[in-house]
């Protein structure tokens, strides 16, 4: 397609970006000042001059096809690129601002992340940042997020992924609790002993450890299932059973001695642990704002998480 013909389907390619982000016609005719109509003729204008559908349309939800999820990266790219032109007059200065939207779990969030937070936000404080405490992994198109932080050894393939830090499960239980009941040496011992589960299916009461090439799997029972993390650590300091703990809430309890890493030569396979994924969707044209955030959090993680 020549210049000619491409120029004007430019501000439709904007309308299409600004529809997928906003969810709906009636959001993005109200972010870009229209009606609806008008918003719905230039995105049909669109998929005629490239001959292919973008979008599939119902009177709940807009979804893209497959090939309008090709087309809106790029438009998406097209838009990053002007934003960049446009401030390109002040990329010389030291000054990066703009709007980042960041979704990460509950735990993680709260425990690790929110001290990271606060700090970046006081070395850049002409950064807005918008963050999304959910343990729901989001879909940074549909949801509308620039980062996804997420604890998980499988990432989303169709992301950027990069690695920020790593989490393990620590089996714990308290000194009391341990003053009367037997010193579990081997995942075996375990069957006998009371033990926290999460209780968000039935398999989670089958613990399934590792060591080197052994693997065994291990049928535990007790009286208290609980599957948030930190209530389930009050109820290990106050000893009613044996149970895990993502590492970077174990820690404290450890180094004050309220909690005892059990079974230190196995490790206890499972969900909540794995690497510590900063994810976004592939660019070419990355905003300086971006890149910030993903050093500074490559750096400062490095340091807090153990096994990172």
């Amino acid at each position: 397609m020549d210049t000619n013909k491409l120029i004007p389907l430019l501000s439709d390619m904007a309308i299409l970006v600004t529809v997928v982000e906003q969810g709906n016609f009636s959001k993005a005719a109200i972010k870009l000042g229209v009606t609806p109509s008008a918003v719905s003729r230039q995105i049909s204008r669109l998929e005629d001059a490239l001959g292919i559908k973008l979008l599939q349309r119902t009177t709940r939800q807009l979804a893209l096809t497959e090939s309008g999820t090709l087309t809106f990266n790029y438009c998406k790219q097209m838009i990053e690129s002007a934003e960049q032109a446009v401030n390109a007059s002040s990329s010389t200065t030291s000054t990066v601002s703009g709007l980042l939207r960041v979704a990460a779990p509950k735990s993680l969030a709260n425990r690790v992340l929110r001290p990271l937070f606060v700090e970046f936000l006081k070395c850049y404080p002409d950064i807005q940042l918008h963050l999304k405490v959910t343990d729901r992994i989001l879909d940074p198109i549909h949801d509308g997020v620039d980062f996804l932080i997420h604890i998980n050894d499988n990432p989303i393939e169709a992301l950027v992924n990069v690695k920020i830090g790593r989490s393990e499960q620590v089996l714990c239980a308290s000194p009391d609790f341990l003053a009367n009941h037997v010193l579990p040496t081997h995942p075996d011992d375990l069957k006998d002993l009371p033990c926290l589960c999460l209780g968000e299916n039935m398999s989670d009461s089958r613990w399934r450890f590792s060591q080197k090439n052994q693997k065994t799997t291990v049928q535990v029972t007790g009286s208290y299932l609980l599957n948030h993390s930190e209530m389930r650590r009050d109820a290990i300091e106050q000893g009613f059973g044996i149970g895990s703990l993502p590492d970077y809430i174990a820690q404290q309890g450890i180094s004050s001695g309220k909690l005892i890493p059990l079974l230190k030569d196995w490790r206890l396979q499972g969900n909540y642990q794995g690497d510590i994924c900063l994810q976004y969707v592939q660019s070419k044209y990355l905003p300086n704002k971006n890149r910030i955030f993903i050093d500074f959090m490559k750096q400062k993680l490095r340091g807090i998480q153990p096994n990172s």
